[in-house]
C-alpha cells in the first residue's frame, strides 16, 4: 500500500506501498479551490474546481501550471509571515492553519495528480516535467517548515491551548491541538530550529533525497520493463494453467504488434509465450513452470532489477546500489543534524512505536513463534518436491531446493493438501462479482451505499472506474473513489496502493473526500473478464480498508482528517482488518460464483480456502520481520561511509538478518532484494517497514471484536461494525491511534489474536 503524503511525495510516489498525508505541509494535495486567474484556466492542471480532467492533462501542461502556483505562493506566503511577525500579533488558530491550507491546496492539487499519473501513466515527457519541477516545489515547501514566525505563532496558540482546561472537551477541539501538535513536530523534523550552514546543508540534502528516490523509483520501473523471456517449447509448460498460458501469448502479441508484426499468432495453448517480471506474469511463472531452468532465469531476473547486473540496451545507468549508500549517507547525515543519533531515532518521533528496542523486541516475539513453523514448513515442501520431482530433485542431485523452486513446490503441495487449485477458485473470483461482495459487505457493517458512477469523472486509462459511497441513513453522498485494478507493465508501478485525489476540509470547503484505489491484479484475457487470484481479491479488500478511512472520516480539520496525521505505525489497521472477511462466509458468498454459469462455490471449496489460510503462515512472517528488522538495521546500526571503505556492505546487512529471521532459506550472493526496496527507498516507509507487523496486531485485535459477538449474529456485527466506522475509520488522525484503539476495543491492542489467527498461538 502506499499512500502518498506530501512529505513522500515531494520526494517519490512509493507498494503495497506504500505513504499517507500526514502532517502540515503534507496536506497540500487533499483538496482543491477554484483559481481566480481565469487566464490559467486553459491548462488542465489549473481547472481545481472538481474533478481532475484527465483526458485534458498534458505532461507540458505541468511546468508552467508549477510557475505559476510557486509565484502566487511565495508573495501570498511572504504576506502572511509580515502579519503574523508583527510585535503585537496575537495568533489565533483560525488565522495560522486554515490559511495556509488555502495556500497551499492550489499546488498541492497539480503536485498531486503530477504524482499520481507518475505511477500509473508514467512516461518520458511526464518524468522529466516532474524531475524538472520537483525541486521547486520541495525548496517552496521547506520554506513553510522552516519559518520562525510560523513556528513561534503555532507554538504560542500550542500553550495558550495547554491552559485551557476545557481544550479536550470535544472532537473537533481535538483535531485542531493535533493539527497544531503534528504541525510543530513536523516543523522540527523539517529543519526549523537550524541555521547558517546547517540550515543550508539540511535543504540541500532534502532536494538530493527527493531527486534520488524519484530515480531510484524509476530504475525498478524500467528494469522490470526491460525483462521478458520467450517460451516457444508447449513441453516446458507443462500443467500451467490455462489463464497464465492466455496471459502470456496476450502478453507476447503485444509486444510482437508493438514492432508491426501485427499478423503474428500466439495462442495460449501452442504459444509462443512472453512472461515479464509484472506481478501476474511473475507470480504464475514462479508458482506453475516446471521447468527449473526457465524458473531460475525469470527469478534471477527479478531478483537482480535495478542493480550492476541489470543490462541496459539504451547504456543509462540504471543501478539503484549506488543510490541505496547515497540515500542511507544523507539521511544519516540529516539525522544528526537534527539530534538524532540514526535515521531510525528520527523516524520513530512521529510514530506509535516508542523505540528502536521496541520494534525489536515485538519482532522477535512474533520470531520465535514463527521460526520453528516455517522450518517445518520448509521441511514439508522439500520432501514432496524429493518425492514428486524426480531425480532432478534427489538429495544426490540437488543438496536443497532453491528459492525458484520453493515457490513452485509449495503450490503443489498445497494442491496436493487441499485437493484444490488456485485456478480452479478463479472462475468464481471475477471483478465485477467481488466487487458486487465487497460493496454488499461494506452495507452490512458500515451502513454505506457505493454506486458505480462511470462517466461522472474523467479517467485517465478506459480500464479505470469511478465510483460514489452513500449514507445509508440520510442517503447523502458522503465520498468517490476511481479504482485502477489491472496490471499495465508498459507505464504502471507494480505493488498496489491508496493514494488521495481530495481530502475533507473545512477550510477549503470540501466534505466530499476522493480516493484512489490502485491494484495491478490479472486483466481480463481470452475473452473472459479479469478472473482473480484469491490474493488479489485480499489485495482489493486491503486498498479499500485504505480508502475506507480516508473516505469515512468525520474530522474537518484537513491535517488530520481521514488518514492524514496517522501515526505511520497505524495507518495499516483499516486496510489488514478488511482482508479478514476474505475468510467470513456471507462475505464470501456475497461474491463467490461461477462467472459463467453464476453456480456459488462449492462448500467444500470454501472450507478448504479457510484451512489454507495459516498455510505457509510460518515463512510468510518470517519474510516480512526479515524485512522489517533489515529496514530497522539499516537505518539504525548500518555505517555507509564504512562500508564504502571495505567494512559491512549493505548485502551483508542482508544476509547477517536473514541468518536470524530466515536462516533456512539464504539469499544468494546476486541477490540485490534491496535495489528494488520501494517502501525504505523510494517511499514512506523508511525505519518504518516494522509498520505491517506492527499495525497487523492491531487489525487482527480488531478484527478480534467481531468474532467474540460471532459472525454469524448479523446485529451484533453490524453493532460491532457501527463502532469501528465511529472510532477507526471517523477519527482519524484527529485522535491518537492509542486512544483511538482504546476507544473501539476498550482496552490495548494484544499480539494473541495475531498469532491464532496465522497459527502460530
Amino acid at each position: 500500500m502506499k499512500i502518498n503524503s506530501a512529505a513522500v511525495l515531494l520526494m517519490a510516489a512509493p507498494l503495497r506501498a506504500q505513504a499517507f498525508s500526514k502532517g502540515l505541509f503534507n496536506r497540500f494535495r487533499n483538496s482543491r479551490i477554484p483559481l481566480a486567474m481565469s487566464t490559467m484556466t486553459e491548462n488542465a492542471l489549473l481547472q481545481q474546481d472538481s474533478l481532475p480532467k484527465f483526458k485534458s492533462i498534458e505532461p507540458s501542461q505541468l511546468t508552467p501550471a508549477v510557475s505559476d502556483l510557486l509565484e502566487k505562493l511565495e508573495k501570498d506566503f511572504s504576506s502572511f509571515e509580515s502579519k503574523i511577525s508583527d510585535d503585537g500579533y496575537d495568533p489565533a488558530y483560525d488565522e495560522i492553519l486554515p490559511e495556509l491550507e488555502k495556500m497551499q491546496f492550489p499546488l498541492g492539487y497539480v503536485w498531486g495528480v503530477a504524482g499520481h499519473l507518475q505511477g500509473v501513466k508514467n512516461g518520458d515527457e511526464l518524468r522529466q516535467a516532474y524531475e524538472e519541477n520537483q525541486p521547486k516545489v520541495v525548496t517552496a515547501m521547506t520554506q513553510f517548515s522552516q519559518s520562525a514566525a510560523l513556528y513561534n505563532a503555532l507554538s504560542a496558540i500550542d500553550k495558550a491551548w495547554a491552559k485551557d482546561e476545557n481544550a479536550d472537551d470535544d472532537f473537533y477541539m481535538m483535531q485542531k491541538k493535533r493539527a497544531v501538535e503534528n504541525s510543530l513536530r513536523g516543523m522540527k523534523l523539517g529543519g526549523v530550529g537550524l541555521e547558517g550552514a546547517d540550515k543550508e546543508r539540511f535543504n540541500e540534502i532534502k532536494l538530493r533525497l527527493a531527486e534520488i528516490s524519484t530515480t531510484f523509483s524509476n530504475n525498478v520501473l524500467d528494469a522490470t520493463k526491460a525483462f521478458s523471456l520467450d517460451v516457444e517449447d508447449a513441453a516446458a509448460m507443462g500443467d500451467a494453467p490455462s489463464s497464465a498460458k492466455a496471459m502470456w501469448a496476450a502478453s507476447y502479441k503485444a509486444a510482437m504488434a508493438a514492432e508491426g508484426k501485427e499478423d503474428v499468432e500466439a495462442t495460449p495453448e501452442n504459444g509462443p509465450w512472453r512472461i515479464t517480471l509484472d506481478a501476474p506474469s511473475y507470480i504464475a511463472a514462479m508458482q506453475h513452470i516446471p521447468d527449473r531452468s526457465i524458473r531460475e532465469k525469470i527469478y534471477k531476473g527479478f531478483l537482480t532489477r535495478a542493480s550492476e547486473f541489470t543490462k541496459n540496451e539504451d547504456g543509462k545507468e540504471k543501478n539503484n546500489v549506488p543510490l541505496i549508500y547515497e540515500i542511507l549517507k544523507l539521511k544519516t547525515e540529516r539525522s544528526k543534524l537534527l539530534g538524532f543519533n540514526n535515521p531510525a531515532e528520527m523516524s520513530l518521533a512521529s510514530k506509535m512505536a516508542p523505540s528502536v528496542e521496541a520494534v525489536q523486541d515485538l519482532s522477535n516475539l512474533i520470531l520465535e513463534k514463527a521460526l520453528p513453523t516455517a522450518e517445518k514448513e520448509l521441511a514439508e515442501i522439500t520432501a514432496y518436491a524429493r518425492e514428486n520431482g524426480g531425480d532432478e530433485y534427489s538429495e544426490a542431485n540437488l543438496e536443497k531446493l532453491m528459492p525458484w523452486d520453493t515457490t513452485f513446490w509449495s503450490e503443489r503441495l498445497k494442491e496436493s493438501k487441499f485437493q484444490m487449485t488456485e485456478e480452479e477458485l478463479r472462475p468464481y473470483f471475477a471483478l465485477e462479482n467481488v466487487l458486487d461482495g465487497m460493496f454488499g459487505l461494506l452495507e452490512r457493517i458500515f451502513n454505506i451505499e457505493v454506486k458505480r458512477a462511470d462517466g461522472e469523472a474523467e479517467v485517465w486509462n478506459d480500464d479505470v472506474s469511478f465510483f460514489n459511497v452513500y449514507d445509508k441513513d440520510d442517503g447523502k453522498h458522503i465520498a468517490s473513489f476511481y479504482l485502477d485494478p489491472y496490471s499495465r507493465p508498459a507505464d504502471k508501478r507494480g505493488g498496489a496502493w491508496m493514494d488521495v485525489c481530495i481530502g475533507k476540509s473545512e477550510a477549503v470547503k470540501r466534505d466530499i473526500p476522493v480516493a484512489y484505489l490502485t491494484c495491478n491484479g490479472s486483466p481480463p484475457v481470452d475473452g473472459k473478464p479479469s478472473l482473480m487470484t484469491f490474493r488479489e481479491v485480499e489485495t482489493l479488500f486491503h486498498e479499500t480498508g485504505h480508502g475506507l478511512q480516508h473516505m469515512l472520516t468525520t474530522a474537518t480539520v484537513g491535517d488530520v482528517a481521514g488518514i492524514n496525521g496517522v501515526e505511520w505505525d497505524a495507518v495499516e489497521l483499516p486496510s489488514q482488518f478488511m482482508e479478514n472477511f476474505c475468510y467470513d462466509e456471507k462475505t464470501v458468498y456475497g461474491f463467490a460464483k461461477h462467472y459463467e454459469t453464476g453456480e456459488p462455490l462449492p462448500k467444500e471449496m470454501f472450507e478448504k480456502l479457510k484451512e489454507q489460510k495459516t498455510y505457509g503462515a510460518g515463512m510468510m512472517a518470517c519474510r516480512q520481520l526479515l524485512f522489517g528488522l533489515l529496514d530497522m538495521e539499516l537505518h539504525s546500526n548500518f555505517d555507509p561511509e564504512a562500508a564504502e571503505n571495505g567494512g559491512e556492505s549493505i548485502f551483508d546487512v542482508h544476509k547477517r538478518i536473514a541468518q536470524k529471521c530466515t536462516p533456512y532459506s539464504m539469499p544468494l550472493d546476486e541477490d540485490r532484494f534491496l535495489c528494488t526496496f520501494n517502501h525504505i527507498f523510494a517511499g514512506g516507509y523508511s525505519a518504518g517497514y516494522y509498520s505491517y507487523k506492527w499495525a497487523e496486531v492491531l487489525s487482527a485485535d480488531a478484527f478480534g471484536a467481531f468474532e467474540e459477538v460471532g459472525l454469524e449474529n448479523e446485529e451484533a456485527v453490524k453493532e460491532t461494525g457501527k463502532k469501528f466506522r465511529d472510532t477507526v475509520l471517523s477519527l482519524g488522525g484527529g485522535v491518537d491511534p492509542m486512544t483511538v484503539f482504546k476507544k473501539f476495543r476498550g482496552r490495548e491492542p494484544s499480539p494473541e489474536a495475531l498469532l491464532r489467527h496465522n497459527g502460530l498461538a
